[in-house]
Protein backbone atom coordinates (compact mmCIF):
# COMPACT_ATOMS: atom_id res chain seq x y z
CA UNK A 1 0.00 0.00 0.00
CA UNK A 2 1.03 3.33 -1.20
CA UNK A 3 2.41 5.91 1.95
CA UNK A 4 2.05 8.17 -0.51
CA UNK A 5 -0.61 11.39 -0.07
CA UNK A 6 -3.78 10.88 -2.63
CA UNK A 7 -4.09 13.87 -5.21
CA UNK A 8 -6.96 14.34 -7.05
CA UNK A 9 -7.36 16.12 -10.23
CA UNK A 10 -9.28 16.53 -13.58
CA UNK A 11 -10.02 18.70 -17.03
CA UNK A 12 -13.36 19.29 -18.56
CA UNK A 13 -13.35 17.33 -22.31
CA UNK A 14 -15.07 20.75 -23.36
CA UNK A 15 -12.64 21.80 -25.72
CA UNK A 16 -9.60 22.01 -27.21
CA UNK A 17 -6.89 22.32 -24.61
CA UNK A 18 -4.92 25.22 -24.92
CA UNK A 19 -1.66 26.48 -22.72
CA UNK A 20 -3.43 28.11 -20.07
CA UNK A 21 -4.62 24.60 -19.12
CA UNK A 22 -1.16 23.50 -19.68
CA UNK A 23 0.73 26.01 -17.43
CA UNK A 24 -2.10 26.19 -15.16
CA UNK A 25 -2.52 22.37 -14.50
CA UNK A 26 -1.65 19.81 -16.63
CA UNK A 27 2.27 20.32 -16.21
CA UNK A 28 2.08 20.19 -12.49
CA UNK A 29 -0.08 17.18 -12.68
CA UNK A 30 3.31 15.84 -14.30
CA UNK A 31 5.81 17.53 -11.79
CA UNK A 32 3.94 15.57 -8.81
CA UNK A 33 3.36 12.73 -10.44
CA UNK A 34 6.26 11.06 -8.59
CA UNK A 35 5.41 12.55 -5.02
CA UNK A 36 1.65 11.93 -4.95
CA UNK A 37 -0.37 8.84 -5.42
CA UNK A 38 -2.13 11.08 -8.11
CA UNK A 39 -5.68 10.48 -9.56
CA UNK A 40 -5.98 12.11 -13.01
CA UNK A 41 -9.08 11.83 -14.42
CA UNK A 42 -11.34 13.21 -17.51
CA UNK A 43 -14.55 15.06 -16.18
CA UNK A 44 -16.63 14.21 -19.10
CA UNK A 45 -19.65 14.13 -16.53
CA UNK A 46 -19.28 18.01 -15.94
CA UNK A 47 -18.77 18.81 -19.60
CA UNK A 48 -22.03 17.93 -19.82
CA UNK A 49 -23.08 20.96 -18.40
CA UNK A 50 -22.12 22.30 -21.77
CA UNK A 51 -22.02 19.59 -24.13
CA UNK A 52 -24.93 17.73 -25.05
CA UNK A 53 -23.49 16.16 -28.31
CA UNK A 54 -23.13 12.74 -28.76
CA UNK A 55 -20.00 12.76 -31.17
CA UNK A 56 -18.75 16.01 -29.63
CA UNK A 57 -18.32 14.91 -26.25
CA UNK A 58 -16.92 11.35 -27.78
CA UNK A 59 -14.10 13.19 -29.87
CA UNK A 60 -13.50 15.56 -27.06
CA UNK A 61 -12.85 12.87 -24.01
CA UNK A 62 -10.25 10.85 -26.51
CA UNK A 63 -8.83 14.33 -27.01
CA UNK A 64 -8.28 14.91 -23.36
CA UNK A 65 -6.80 11.64 -23.44
CA UNK A 66 -4.32 11.96 -26.09
CA UNK A 67 -3.37 15.04 -24.48
CA UNK A 68 -2.61 14.03 -20.96
CA UNK A 69 -0.34 11.05 -22.23
CA UNK A 70 1.33 13.57 -24.66
CA UNK A 71 2.04 15.90 -22.08
CA UNK A 72 3.94 13.46 -19.97
CA UNK A 73 1.13 12.26 -17.72
CA UNK A 74 2.74 8.19 -17.38
CA UNK A 75 0.27 5.46 -16.21
CA UNK A 76 2.02 3.45 -14.71
CA UNK A 77 2.66 6.12 -12.41
CA UNK A 78 -1.04 7.74 -12.00
CA UNK A 79 -4.00 6.33 -11.98
CA UNK A 80 -5.98 8.19 -15.16
CA UNK A 81 -9.48 7.69 -16.04
CA UNK A 82 -12.44 8.88 -17.23
CA UNK A 83 -15.37 9.98 -14.35
CA UNK A 84 -18.20 8.56 -16.09
CA UNK A 85 -16.55 5.27 -15.81
CA UNK A 86 -16.64 5.12 -11.81
CA UNK A 87 -20.93 5.82 -11.85
CA UNK A 88 -20.95 5.43 -7.89
CA UNK A 89 -19.76 9.77 -7.66
CA UNK A 90 -22.95 10.64 -9.14
CA UNK A 91 -24.21 8.52 -6.20
CA UNK A 92 -22.62 10.41 -3.94
CA UNK A 93 -23.56 12.97 -4.92
CA UNK A 94 -27.18 12.69 -4.76
CA UNK A 95 -26.89 11.87 -0.82
CA UNK A 96 -24.64 15.30 -0.58
CA UNK A 97 -27.47 16.72 -2.23
CA UNK A 98 -29.97 15.79 -0.04
CA UNK A 99 -28.21 17.62 3.37
CA UNK A 100 -27.57 20.71 1.00
CA UNK A 101 -29.38 23.95 0.52
CA UNK A 102 -30.00 25.68 -1.93
CA UNK A 103 -28.93 28.95 -0.45
CA UNK A 104 -25.54 27.49 -0.12
CA UNK A 105 -24.94 26.09 -3.69
CA UNK A 106 -25.92 29.80 -4.33
CA UNK A 107 -22.90 31.35 -3.22
CA UNK A 108 -21.05 29.24 -5.82
CA UNK A 109 -19.04 31.83 -7.88
CA UNK A 110 -20.20 29.46 -11.48
CA UNK A 111 -23.67 29.74 -10.62
CA UNK A 112 -23.28 33.65 -9.62
CA UNK A 113 -21.63 34.64 -12.46
CA UNK A 114 -23.86 32.66 -14.74
CA UNK A 115 -27.06 34.53 -13.18
CA UNK A 116 -25.21 37.99 -13.63
CA UNK A 117 -25.30 36.66 -17.39
CA UNK A 118 -28.63 36.30 -16.87
CA UNK A 119 -28.09 32.77 -18.63
CA UNK A 120 -30.94 29.93 -18.07
CA UNK A 121 -28.72 27.97 -16.05
CA UNK A 122 -29.55 23.76 -16.22
CA UNK A 123 -29.49 21.79 -13.18
CA UNK A 124 -26.10 20.63 -13.46
CA UNK A 125 -24.29 23.85 -13.69
CA UNK A 126 -26.17 24.58 -10.31
CA UNK A 127 -25.34 21.54 -8.46
CA UNK A 128 -21.01 21.08 -9.85
CA UNK A 129 -19.85 21.62 -6.58
CA UNK A 130 -21.56 18.87 -5.43
CA UNK A 131 -20.41 16.34 -7.67
CA UNK A 132 -16.97 18.27 -7.56
CA UNK A 133 -17.04 17.37 -3.82
CA UNK A 134 -18.30 13.36 -4.54
CA UNK A 135 -15.33 13.45 -7.42
CA UNK A 136 -12.78 14.91 -4.28
CA UNK A 137 -14.26 12.93 -1.10
CA UNK A 138 -14.85 9.35 -2.59
CA UNK A 139 -11.25 8.92 -3.20
CA UNK A 140 -10.18 10.01 0.17
CA UNK A 141 -8.01 13.08 -1.51
CA UNK A 142 -5.32 14.38 0.24
CA UNK A 143 -4.75 17.07 -1.86
CA UNK A 144 -6.78 18.98 -4.75
CA UNK A 145 -3.86 21.14 -7.11
CA UNK A 146 -5.81 24.73 -7.68
CA UNK A 147 -5.25 28.17 -8.55
CA UNK A 148 -6.39 30.82 -5.75
CA UNK A 149 -9.33 31.01 -8.32
CA UNK A 150 -10.85 28.19 -7.80
CA UNK A 151 -10.18 27.43 -3.78
CA UNK A 152 -13.51 27.55 -3.76
CA UNK A 153 -14.07 24.62 -4.62
CA UNK A 154 -11.96 22.41 -2.05
CA UNK A 155 -14.00 24.73 0.33
CA UNK A 156 -17.26 23.53 -0.70
CA UNK A 157 -16.00 19.99 -0.78
CA UNK A 158 -14.73 20.42 2.90
CA UNK A 159 -17.79 22.17 3.85
CA UNK A 160 -19.70 19.27 2.18
CA UNK A 161 -17.23 16.30 4.36
CA UNK A 162 -18.02 18.03 7.53
CA UNK A 163 -21.63 18.20 7.27
CA UNK A 164 -21.99 14.69 5.96
CA UNK A 165 -19.61 13.72 9.12
CA UNK A 166 -21.73 15.38 11.62
CA UNK A 167 -25.16 13.86 10.59
CA UNK A 168 -23.69 10.09 9.98
CA UNK A 169 -21.00 9.73 11.68
CA UNK A 170 -17.02 10.08 10.76
CA UNK A 171 -16.57 9.50 7.12
CA UNK A 172 -14.43 11.53 5.42
CA UNK A 173 -10.90 13.04 6.03
CA UNK A 174 -11.08 16.92 4.96
CA UNK A 175 -8.99 17.25 1.96
CA UNK A 176 -6.47 20.25 1.19
CA UNK A 177 -6.12 22.92 -1.20
CA UNK A 178 -2.58 22.71 -3.28
CA UNK A 179 -1.99 25.96 -4.03
CA UNK A 180 0.23 26.59 -7.11
CA UNK A 181 1.64 29.63 -5.90
CA UNK A 182 3.80 29.71 -8.75
CA UNK A 183 1.53 29.02 -11.85
CA UNK A 184 0.34 32.66 -12.74
CA UNK A 185 -2.84 32.62 -14.33
CA UNK A 186 -2.42 32.88 -17.88
CA UNK A 187 -3.49 35.09 -20.28
CA UNK A 188 -5.56 35.20 -23.39
CA UNK A 189 -5.36 37.08 -26.40
CA UNK A 190 -7.52 39.64 -24.83
CA UNK A 191 -5.41 39.95 -21.32
CA UNK A 192 -8.37 38.29 -19.45
CA UNK A 193 -7.41 34.79 -18.28
CA UNK A 194 -7.13 32.17 -21.14
CA UNK A 195 -10.98 30.72 -20.90
CA UNK A 196 -12.30 28.58 -23.50
CA UNK A 197 -15.61 30.64 -22.33
CA UNK A 198 -13.76 33.57 -23.37
CA UNK A 199 -12.89 32.14 -26.93
CA UNK A 200 -9.41 33.98 -26.30
CA UNK A 201 -7.41 30.90 -26.40
CA UNK A 202 -3.87 29.67 -27.89
CA UNK A 203 -4.41 25.93 -28.31
CA UNK A 204 -1.48 23.78 -27.08
CA UNK A 205 -2.00 21.29 -29.87
CA UNK A 206 -2.94 23.73 -33.12
CA UNK A 207 -1.26 23.43 -36.18
CA UNK A 208 1.42 26.42 -36.75
CA UNK A 209 -0.77 28.80 -38.42
CA UNK A 210 -3.92 28.02 -35.73
CA UNK A 211 -1.20 29.08 -33.21
CA UNK A 212 0.08 31.70 -35.58
CA UNK A 213 -2.95 32.97 -35.96
CA UNK A 214 -4.34 33.26 -32.03
CA UNK A 215 -1.08 34.84 -30.94
CA UNK A 216 -1.34 37.09 -33.81
CA UNK A 217 -4.58 38.03 -32.51
CA UNK A 218 -3.48 39.16 -28.91
CA UNK A 219 -4.37 42.37 -28.07
CA UNK A 220 -1.99 45.36 -27.83
CA UNK A 221 -1.45 49.30 -26.86
CA UNK A 222 -0.98 51.68 -30.24
CA UNK A 223 2.49 52.64 -29.11
CA UNK A 224 5.17 52.47 -32.50
CA UNK A 225 7.91 50.12 -33.02
CA UNK A 226 10.80 52.67 -31.23
CA UNK A 227 8.59 53.79 -28.49
CA UNK A 228 9.42 52.71 -25.22
CA UNK A 229 7.10 49.93 -23.57
CA UNK A 230 5.69 48.67 -20.05
CA UNK A 231 6.81 44.61 -20.36
CA UNK A 232 4.38 44.16 -17.24
CA UNK A 233 1.55 45.54 -19.02
CA UNK A 234 2.30 43.81 -22.37
CA UNK A 235 0.30 40.33 -22.79
CA UNK A 236 2.62 38.94 -25.38
CA UNK A 237 5.47 39.31 -22.54
CA UNK A 238 3.65 37.81 -19.87
CA UNK A 239 3.26 34.44 -22.00
CA UNK A 240 7.05 35.09 -22.84
CA UNK A 241 7.36 33.99 -19.28
CA UNK A 242 6.09 30.79 -19.34
CA UNK A 243 8.60 30.24 -22.47
CA UNK A 244 11.87 31.86 -21.99
CA UNK A 245 14.98 31.24 -19.44
CA UNK A 246 15.53 34.28 -17.22
CA UNK A 247 18.73 35.93 -19.48
CA UNK A 248 16.57 35.29 -22.58
CA UNK A 249 13.78 37.28 -20.53
CA UNK A 250 15.71 39.81 -18.93
CA UNK A 251 16.91 41.04 -22.65
CA UNK A 252 13.55 41.25 -23.99
CA UNK A 253 12.43 43.06 -20.55
CA UNK A 254 15.26 45.83 -21.47
CA UNK A 255 14.72 45.85 -25.55
CA UNK A 256 10.85 46.49 -24.40
CA UNK A 257 11.84 49.36 -22.26
CA UNK A 258 14.37 51.18 -24.36
CA UNK A 259 12.09 51.14 -27.57
CA UNK A 260 13.71 48.44 -29.46
CA UNK A 261 11.32 46.34 -30.22
CA UNK A 262 7.78 45.69 -31.91
CA UNK A 263 4.92 44.35 -30.90
CA UNK A 264 4.89 42.27 -34.26
CA UNK A 265 8.65 40.93 -33.51
CA UNK A 266 7.56 40.03 -30.13
CA UNK A 267 4.68 38.22 -31.28
CA UNK A 268 6.83 36.41 -34.44
CA UNK A 269 8.94 35.55 -31.70
CA UNK A 270 6.34 33.93 -29.34
CA UNK A 271 5.16 32.00 -32.27
CA UNK A 272 8.74 30.47 -32.45
CA UNK A 273 9.00 29.74 -28.72
CA UNK A 274 5.51 27.75 -28.78
CA UNK A 275 5.90 26.00 -31.61
CA UNK A 276 9.50 24.60 -30.43
CA UNK A 277 8.39 24.00 -26.99
CA UNK A 278 4.98 21.89 -28.00
CA UNK A 279 7.05 20.25 -30.71
CA UNK A 280 8.47 17.07 -28.95
CA UNK A 281 4.91 16.84 -27.25
CA UNK A 282 3.32 16.92 -30.55
CA UNK A 283 5.03 14.03 -32.00
CA UNK A 284 4.70 12.03 -28.60
CA UNK A 285 0.86 12.78 -29.38
CA UNK A 286 1.36 11.36 -32.83
CA UNK A 287 2.15 8.01 -31.46
CA UNK A 288 -0.75 7.65 -29.16
CA UNK A 289 -3.19 8.90 -32.21
CA UNK A 290 -2.39 6.19 -34.28
CA UNK A 291 -3.19 3.75 -31.35
CA UNK A 292 -6.39 4.59 -30.28
CA UNK A 293 -6.74 1.19 -28.27
CA UNK A 294 -3.77 1.59 -26.38
CA UNK A 295 -5.55 5.31 -25.17
CA UNK A 296 -9.02 3.35 -23.94
CA UNK A 297 -6.93 0.56 -22.60
CA UNK A 298 -4.96 2.89 -20.18
CA UNK A 299 -8.52 4.69 -19.51
CA UNK A 300 -10.31 1.20 -19.23
CA UNK A 301 -7.08 -0.36 -16.86
CA UNK A 302 -7.18 3.57 -14.69
CA UNK A 303 -11.24 2.91 -14.18
CA UNK A 304 -10.39 -0.67 -12.68
CA UNK A 305 -7.92 1.19 -10.07
CA UNK A 306 -10.23 3.70 -8.91
CA UNK A 307 -13.07 1.59 -8.99
CA UNK A 308 -11.62 -0.89 -6.22
CA UNK A 309 -10.85 2.28 -3.85
CA UNK A 310 -14.46 3.06 -4.76
CA UNK A 311 -16.49 0.34 -3.78
CA UNK A 312 -14.88 -0.02 -0.38
CA UNK A 313 -15.74 3.69 0.43
CA UNK A 314 -19.25 3.11 -1.02
CA UNK A 315 -19.56 -0.25 1.12
CA UNK A 316 -18.96 2.72 4.28
CA UNK A 317 -21.19 5.33 3.24
CA UNK A 318 -23.88 3.42 2.45
CA UNK A 319 -23.68 1.89 6.16
CA UNK A 320 -23.22 4.99 7.50
CA UNK A 321 -26.52 7.02 5.80
CA UNK A 322 -28.72 3.49 6.79
CA UNK A 323 -29.27 2.07 3.28
CA UNK A 324 -27.48 -1.35 3.60
CA UNK A 325 -29.61 -4.04 5.07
Amino acid sequence: MSMKKRLLSGIQPSGTIHIGNYFGAIKQFVDLQDKYDSFVFIADMHAMTTIQNKKTLNKNILNVALDYLACGLDPKKICLFKQSDVPQVAELAWYFNCITTVPYLERATAYKDAYMKAKEINVGLFDYPILMAADILIYDSDVVPVGQDQKQHVEYARDTAQKFNNIFGNTFHLPEPLIMNNVAIVPGADGRKMSKSYKNTIPLFGTDEEIKKAVMGIVTDSKSPNEPKDPSNCNIFNLHKLFLPEKDLNELKSRYENGYISYKESKEMLINEIITFISPMREKRKKFERNPNLVKKILKNGSKKAQKVVIKKMSLIRSQIGVNL
